[in-house]
């Protein structure tokens, strides 16, 4: 039960990234989620998928002997949904143009790892390691396109 919430219904076993396959089946999810309930049901979601991460994530590490596998990817779902939640509370932005700049941007943010994201990365260890880049990653993805549309409204 374990790995198949860590690594998101197995699609962290993706043999090729398996970042990228997680981070689509959080958006699809994320999406039916927002279109049967709401944007803050998404976000408290997030923090309660986060919680149980967290926890699970040191288990498991403490099992195996090593940190942040490939195969974890719930961290991909924390910040893909933390994008969606922030995407989605602004009612002039359309959710799937959001949702497709908004995946791009955090899997920019989630591979490059600028400023913040990347010192998460490096020196938080366990669970609150694996997941604080994602989370982070996620909110920065938000906010970029949340101003990236809001501007494109401003100028049209």
């Amino acid at each position: 039960m374990r790995k198949a919430f860590l690594t998101l219904f197995y699609s962290g076993l993706s043999p090729k990234a398996p970042g990228t396959v997680g981070s689509v089946v959080a958006l699809i999810l994320g999406l039916i989620i927002l279109w049967l309930s709401s944007p803050t049901t998404l976000f408290l979601l997030t923090i309660l998928v986060s919680i149980i991460a967290v926890n699970q994530i040191d288990k498991y590490e403490h099992e195996v002997g090593s940190h942040d596998d490939k195969e974890i990817v719930i961290d991909e779902l924390a910040g893909m949904w933390l994008c969606l939640s922030m995407v989605a509370h602004s009612s002039d932005v359309n959710i799937f143009i959001g949702a497709i700049l908004g995946f791009a941007l955090f899997r920019f943010f989630d591979i490059a790892k600028p400023s913040i994201i990347g010192k998460i990365d490096a020196k938080v260890k366990g669970g609150l390691g694996v997941m604080g880049d994602d989370i982070v990653a996620g909110f920065f993805a938000g906010l970029v396109t949340l101003l990236i549309l809001k501007l494109s409204l401003f100028l049209v």
